[in-house]
């Protein structure tokens, strides 16, 4: 099996290629938007925003696979740049749905929990109405769309509240401010399950390990779109004082910051966050046989990963 990951200098493709689970799958290429790779080396050229680029190279790689972890995901600037959110997110998408209906691949893509619009109050179950808030959300739902009415063979992946021992990310900015500040103001009135790449990076190879044993009947049933998320809850407060008790148990802070809850409108952005994030991970779990365990058991790991030696 010919793999192709797209975004392999992005916080998941970088987390897809540490931990090395695609290379043993079959023959794995990796792509960024300019070629090179964040430890070393080269790869292919792979710019979404540019999506008539990428048949050319999904000609010369011929994949049997296209992992895309490449995305726009600037959610603030997105207001004004929705025009390339929308080509990134969405028409590349669409692009890679094409040639893999054309060629007998597969696609596996990754979506947001901000393909809603937040406003209810119990975990959103897949078929669950969507309604993005803003131009990010929008552009990632244009992507959902484009590729299911490629008629790819797809699953789509929806996250949320994701992070990483490497990139930009909530914690790595809260470490960063805990070790500068007293005093921190968070969101508290926000709702989510934060989600480490290394849980969806193992989840998303249990997707595709049900896929390729899959046979007959069976595949067509796994096609389409789940929730690929902790289980859990929490607010960005509680994801915040969470980080500090778990960095002050390791010996890692000795004097955290007072974390202090505030409300959404006293923190305005240019792009409006839906305040109920939690994405319905059961039928996950059941289908690909692949427990989704509590969000702070991922954040444990990460931050055992931020300070190995």
């Amino acid at each position: 099996m010919r793999i192709l990951l797209l975004g392999a200098n992005g916080q998941l493709g970088r987390t897809f290629l540490d931990q090395g689970g695609l290379a043993t799958r079959g023959s794995l290429f990796v792509a960024s938007r300019d070629g090179a790779l964040a430890g070393g080396g080269r790869g292919e050229i792979a710019d979404l925003s540019a999506p008539e680029s990428l048949p050319a190279l999904l000609d010369r790689v011929r994949p049997d696979l296209i992992v895309n972890a490449a995305a726009y995901t600037a959610v603030d600037r997105a207001e004004q740049e929705e025009a390339l959110a929308t080509r990134v997110n969405g028409e590349a998408v669409g692009v890679l749905g094409h040639w893999a209906v054309a060629h007998g691949a597969l696609v596996i893509h990754y979506s947001t929990d901000y393909v809603f619009d937040g406003k209810q109050s119990q975990p959103y179950a897949v078929d669950a109405p969507t309604g993005p808030l803003g131009a990010y959300g929008r552009s990632k739902l244009a992507g959902e769309q484009a590729l299911r009415d490629s008629g790819a063979d797809h699953l789509i992946l929806r996250t949320a509240w994701v992070y990483a021992a490497h990139g930009h990310n909530f914690l790595r900015t809260m470490q960063r401010l805990g070790a500068e500040r007293d005093e921190l103001r968070v969101v508290a009135d926000q709702h989510g399950a934060p989600t480490d790449t290394g849980l969806i990076v193992q989840g998303t190879l249990a997707a595709l390990d049900r896929w390729l044993q899959s046979k007959g009947v069976q595949r067509p049933a796994l096609v389409g779109t789940h929730h690929l998320v902790a289980s859990g809850a929490t607010t960005w407060h509680g994801f915040a004082s969470a980080i500090f008790d778990e960095a002050q148990a390791r010996g890692l802070l000795p004097h955290p910051p007072r974390v202090m809850a505030i409300a959404t409108t006293d923190y305005p952005t240019p792009a409006v966050r839906p305040a109920w994030s939690l994405l319905d991970n059961c039928d996950f779990q059941q289908r690909f046989d692949f427990p989704l365990p509590d969000w702070r058991e991922g954040l444990g790991k990460v931050i055992g990963l931020l300070h190995s030696p």
